[in-house]
C-alpha cells in the first residue's frame, strides 16, 4: 500500500466518520466538509478528477451547512 493509497484511506474513512457524527454537534459538521475536502485532494492526485470534483461539491455543501447551524 503506498502513501498515496493511505492517505486516500484516511480521508474517506474519517468523511464516514464525521458524517455519522453530525447530529452530535456542527463541529463534525465542519469536519465532515474538511475530510470532503481532502478526499477531493485525493481524487485529484490519483487521477479521478470525477471524484475530485464531486467530493468539492460535497465538500462546499457541507461547509454552507455548518455556517447555517
Amino acid at each position: 500500500m503506498d502513501a498515496l493509497t493511505l492517505f486516500g484511506f484516511f480521508a474517506v474513512s474519517a468523511m464516514l466518520v464525521f458524517y455519522a457524527l453530525e447530529e452530535r454537534s456542527p463541529v463534525y459538521i465542519l469536519a465532515f466538509a474538511g475530510a470532503c475536502g481532502l478526499a477531493s485532494l485525493y481524487g485529484f492526485l490519483q487521477g479521478a478528477w470525477p471524484f475530485g470534483v464531486g467530493e468539492a461539491i460535497w465538500s462546499v455543501v457541507a461547509f454552507n451547512r455548518w455556517r447555517r447551524k
